[in-house]
């Protein structure tokens, strides 16, 4: 028989429960709408990799999902943080929303420097990694200067954004590097 848990932790539990299911189904939708991409495309989830990440349950908003988009176009490592209906500013590196400061800029470009060089030792080249925030939700976007090391979209225009970038790599190359990302660790 399990102990009993205090007020305290049930509520701690259940926050935690929903900022997991947000964080699913946030990426889900992202997820989902990637597939116009075609078949040159894959989509590596993080926890396909040695690179999953980790979230704060005591931050609500904070929840983010990610995966890596291995194209034509490059190698992309996509943080989706779910806006749900609240305004989203971006002045610069600065990310508000419902007035709280969150670095999500640097969250994503962590996530891109730690798949470069996940990627980079596993491949044996120097493999770029660009990092991506997008979100998910039904509230506005204001920006005033977006971030110039990383590229911001809503989920509707991630397909776009990702292959705006042309031809950079071959398909070959792609789906080698692709499966690389699946079989990678994380560097020591």
């Amino acid at each position: 028989m399990s102990p009993r848990l205090s007020p305290a932790e049930w509520v701690r539990r259940r926050r935690a429960d929903l900022v997991d299911r947000r964080l699913e189904v946030a990426g889900a939708r992202a997820f989902g709408r990637l597939d116009s991409l075609g078949e040159s495309w894959h989509i590596v989830d993080w926890s396909e990799t040695g690179l999953s990440r980790r979230h704060d349950p005591a931050d609500p908003l904070g929840a983010r999902a990610g995966f890596l988009a291995v194209g034509p176009g490059g190698v992309y490592a996509v943080t989706v943080a779910d806006q749900g209906l609240f305004r989203v500013l971006i002045v610069g590196d600065v990310v508000q929303i419902n007035g709280r400061r969150l670095s999500y800029v640097a969250e994503a470009r962590r996530a891109a420097s730690r798949a470069a060089d996940a990627l980079s030792a596993a491949a044996g080249v120097t493999v770029p990694v660009v990092p991506v925030l997008a979100f998910t939700g039904a509230g506005a976007m204001s920006t005033n200067g977006v971030p110039t090391t990383c590229l911001v979209a809503t989920d509707r225009e991630l397909d776009k954004l990702l292959t705006s970038g042309g031809h950079r790599i071959s398909p070959d190359t792609a789906a080698r590097l692709a499966k690389i990302a699946r079989d990678c660790a994380p560097p020591a």
